[in-house]
C-alpha cells in the first residue's frame, strides 16, 4: 500500500474510534468503582524505624553533585 492509502486508512480508523459510541456495561463499571476494597498498603502507617536517613538510595548515584 502506498503512503496516501495508508494515511487515508489510518484517518478512517481514527474517525471511527473518535465518533463511535461503544456499549458501556454500567453495572460492571459500578462494581469496579464501588465494590473494591482499598489495597492493604494504603492503610499502613509509615514506619518510623528508618527515619535516620542513612539508608542507601540507588537514585543518589544519578543525582547531580553540588559544586
Amino acid at each position: 500500500m502506498g503512503r496516501g492509502r495508508q494515511k487515508a486508512k489510518q484517518t478512517k480508523v481514527a474517525r471511527e474510534l473518535k465518533y463511535s459510541s461503544p456499549n458501556t456495561d454500567l453495572s460492571a463499571l459500578q462494581r469496579e468503582l464501588g465494590g473494591a476494597a482499598p489495597p492493604v498498603w494504603a492503610n499502613r502507617e509509615p514506619s518510623s524505624d528508618n527515619d535516620d536517613g542513612d539508608e542507601y538510595d540507588p537514585y543518589d548515584d544519578w543525582a547531580p553533585r553540588p559544586r
